[in-house]
């Protein structure tokens, strides 16, 4: 690969030729150096591409991951008005549903007994929300279903949970981590720069917070994801330095399992649907996405070794060609996909394990069924092929959707202010 990397370099731009072969030499690539692959076109946008793969096979080899979840958005209800969500609702509208606790352990049973390994908890913040909510709903899920590994509540929630039950932040951690939580998911990230959160996102988690609540965790052994949403307001320098911040954590902490960029879906957005800023764009392009998923393994090279792509945001065919752009994890099963959806992704909300490994074998990789904290369960090379319970699921209208679930009377919001 890299004799023929230098007959390519010979006919592309220097300083780019430069930055790459620091890369695979194992050097650190600043935010700076990120920006300059970023603006690649032609040969160097194709020699970015190669590197990173080169550089995804060095660290993991061709096994593409995958494990088997389900989302669990409990509330669509929230206190915030993020201007790129199209899954909350004001706590007035009608749309509004909160399920009860033995419904999500119901849907946390139903996803053990097809497979799942992981129930990924994450939802709006109701107004006047009970301290203890979080813990319970935890406790509830462990004591029915012990061996689940539990990957919820964003640091936006444990701050929001911490302020309700009028604890510290690191006490808040503790408590949820005696619940039985195994690992947040690193969400409400989006571009981790406060000027630029203050236009899309006035008033929700600072940056110094989302660091805080994320080192925490990290502290008392919670691992995270970290996540990046892109494709809407910021520049490709704000992008090049959330990914630098990311790793100076990762650095000092080393708790962060994967990285996965997420496209922003414009569609009913209110930001994009309202034109509320000049300049908004309607997601990033395809050679935007393959940069970004690129940039990230060349960047973060040495630090974190899992690149996760969002099929949901991309599609299947675009996730296909990002795994020859640097990512090696194919993300979740899902079964109910409710955020992405509201937005107006067209990918679907569930992804069969049988779909995934066979888009995975069509590129010549070899697909892994992993845990949440990328361990691998089962390899899947050469003529092993199962059929596990979730692959039977024929009629997948019996886990419900996100548009009918904000129809069903049982599970409508009540105000607890109009008691």
């Amino acid at each position: 690969m890299e004799m023929n990397l230098e007959k390519l370099f010979k006919n592309a731009d220097p300083v780019v030729v430069e930055i790459l072969n620091n890369a695979l030499s194992e050097k650190e690539i600043s935010a700076k150096e990120g920006v300059e692959l970023y603006n690649t076109i032609g040969i160097d946008f194709h020699l970015v591409g190669l590197v990173a793969d080169e550089l995804r096979r060095r660290r993991v080899g061709d096994i593409v991951s995958y494990v088997v979840n389900r989302n669990i958005n409990f509330t669509n209800v929230c206190i915030k008005q993020c201007g790129f969500c199209a899954f909350s609702r004001d706590f007035r509208e009608e749309e509004g549903y909160f399920l009860p606790n033995e419904e999500i352990v119901r849907r946390a049973k139903e996803a053990h007994q097809l497979g799942a390994t992981e129930v990924c908890i994450q939802a709006g913040l109701p107004p006047d929300m009970e301290g203890g909510l979080y813990e319970s709903i935890c406790k509830d899920i462990k004591k029915e279903i012990p061996d689940i590994h539990i990957h919820g509540f964003s640091p936006e929630e444990i701050l929001y949970g911490a302020t309700r039950s009028g604890v510290s932040i690191e006490e808040f951690l503790s408590r949820m981590k005696d619940a039985g939580v195994n690992t947040l998911p690193g969400t409400s990230a989006e571009i981790l720069d406060q000027k630029l959160r203050d236009k899309i996102s006035p008033g929700r988690i600072s940056v110094e917070d989302w660091e805080r609540v994320i080192k925490g965790a990290h502290k008392i052994g919670i691992n995270t994801t970290s996540t990046m949403m892109f494709g809407h307001l910021e520049t490709i320098e704000d992008r090049a330095n959330h990914i630098a911040k990311l790793r100076d954590i990762q650095k000092e902490t080393r708790g962060f399992t994967e990285f996965v960029p997420l496209n922003f879906i414009p569609s009913e957005a209110p930001m994009y649907k309202h034109q509320l800023h000049e300049g908004i764009r309607e997601g990033a392009s395809g050679n935007d996405v393959l940069l970004t998923h690129a940039v990230a393994r060349i960047m973060l090279n040495n630090y974190i070794n899992n690149i996760q792509m969002s099929w949901v945001k991309e599609g299947q065919k675009m996730s296909q060609l990002l795994l020859m752009w640097g990512a090696n994890d194919f993300g979740g099963t899902l079964i109910n996909e409710s955020i992405s959806t509201s937005a107006g992704s067209e990918h679907g909300q569930l992804l069969r394990p049988k779909e995934i490994r066979r888009m995975v074998k069509e590129i010549g990789r070899i697909p892994a069924e992993r845990d949440t904290q990328y361990n691998i369960i089962k390899k899947f090379n050469g003529t092993n092929e199962v059929e596990e319970e979730l692959d039977k699921v024929t009629d997948t209208s019996q886990f419900g959707s996100y548009v009918e679930l904000i129809k069903i009377n049982k599970f409508n919001y009540k105000n607890p202010r109009r008691k």
